[in-house]
């Protein structure tokens, strides 16, 4: 599969938010907000079991599995702690939701997730898609500290002038049309699933406003597919 056809198939798996007699529409749009940049359906349901003000987490790719469920009758109480997140066990279960609009700030939030993992890991190999030449000179410095460690760093990007040469990170120069439009950063764990991650996303829409759609995931078997697309496609040994 292409990069684009695996965020496509990550799209599919969409998982929905039910909230169940909610206590008022404040929750509500609370949760839409909280929620927007991800794909996930919220509804709003009624019910005369014990599931009433609670918004529910399911999978529709499952027979509406239920995945998770959190109490909303007292959401936003005074003495709730300001750290925790009260929809921590519903982010918990939203690993490979796909994300919408994310603007160059939160790419690179995202980003130093899978880099630091690579760094904290030290071995393994690191892929990571910069669109053009430029991307890869502001990163210069983040990816020399990188090639410090036992990493096998390959980066790609179109090609361009000026690509610098960093000891320790293979670049890729790739006149094709994924590699322009898609940011991705992706490791391998090393052989260990556990540390397996990746971000996948795809610039859309106006150049100028520079926003993403796409994923991340912790799923070995996606980081899998991605990497059997670089290996054939960019002839690659991963």
């Amino acid at each position: 599969m292409t990069l684009r056809e695996i965020i496509e198939t990550v799209e599919s798996r969409e998982k929905r938010l039910t909230v169940f007699d909610p206590p008022d529409d404040e929750v509500v749009e609370q949760l839409r907000e909280y929620f927007e940049s991800q794909t996930v359906r919220i509804e709003v349901g009624t019910t005369d079991s014990d599931l009433s003000g609670y918004a529910v987490l399911s999978d529709s790719d499952a027979e509406d599995e239920v995945l998770a469920a959190v109490d909303l009758r007292h959401f936003g109480e005074p003495g709730e702690p300001d750290d925790v997140s009260p929809f921590a066990p519903i982010i918990e279960h939203l690993d490979g939701t796909t994300f919408t609009s994310y603007d160059l700030r939160q790419m690179m939030a995202a980003t130093r997730e899978v880099e630091d993992r690579a760094w904290r890991k030290g071995t393994g190999t690191l892929h990571a898609g910069f669109q053009h030449t430029g991307a890869i000179r502001q990163q210069t410095d983040v990816y020399a500290d990188l090639a410090g460690k036992d990493l096998d760093i390959h980066a790609y990007c179109t090609p361009g002038p000026d690509v610098p040469e960093i000891d320790g990170v293979t670049v890729h120069q790739e006149d094709s049309e994924e590699i322009g439009r898609s940011w991705f950063v992706v490791f391998d764990g090393d052989g260990d699933p556990m540390d397996a991650c990746a971000l996948l996303a795809e610039e859309r829409g106006d150049t100028d406003e520079r926003l993403f759609y796409g994923f991340w995931t912790y799923d070995p078997d996606i980081v899998d597919e991605i990497l059997s697309h670089l290996s054939e496609r960019y002839t690659i040994t991963v």
